[in-house]
């Protein structure tokens, strides 16, 4: 991996300062799990059956965001990326994408979110979740969309080391 540039949270800070930099220091963690690879290495799979890689992962929370701000604060109907239905298992099966199409809709969709979270009054802003069919506050959104990178990260580090032998940050 390339050397780490990314910006972590304030030791001391406001609550909505706070989250929003650690939710953006998750994003970092993801695209720095994936700086210097190739298509074929990004979508190198942890191991069979499972469709699980990097690249996937990428897809994957590109879905996620979309399916917390979007459709939460937006467009409750807004289509899935790489599902018809609501399957977030199809963003990981990243056979035939590449670095380009996956990080394009996954960095649109950060900046949507980002977008937002800035134009919400506060945290307590309310969005209606069509899944769960119950109202949500940006708050629980952004510690949901942000426990989702953590875990996520995880798996990156187990699948870049898979890649190049390193361990992850």
């Amino acid at each position: 991996m390339t050397r780490d540039s990314r910006v972590g949270p304030p030791l001391f800070g406001g609550e909505r300062e706070t989250l929003r930099a650690c939710l953006d220091y998750h994003r970092a963690t993801l695209a720095m799990k994936c700086e210097g690879l190739t298509d074929e290495e990004l979508r190198k799979r942890s191991m069979p059956p499972s469709t699980l890689s990097l690249l996937g992962l990428v897809r994957h929370m590109a879905e996620v965001e979309r399916a917390w701000f979007r459709r939460v604060f937006q467009d409750n109907d807004a289509p899935m990326v790489w599902s018809d239905e609501t399957d977030f298992q199809a963003a990981y099966d990243a056979d035939a994408s590449t670095r380009q199409e996956a990080f394009t809709a996954w960095e649109a969709e950060v900046e949507n979110s980002r977008r937002v979270e800035r134009e919400a009054s506060s945290l307590d802003a309310a969005g209606h979740q069509p899944r769960w069919g119950e109202d949500v506050s940006l708050r629980m959104v952004i510690l949901h969309v942000l426990m989702e990178y953590a875990r996520h990260n995880g798996h990156a580090d187990f699948l870049r080391e898979g890649v190049d032998g390193t361990v992850g940050a």
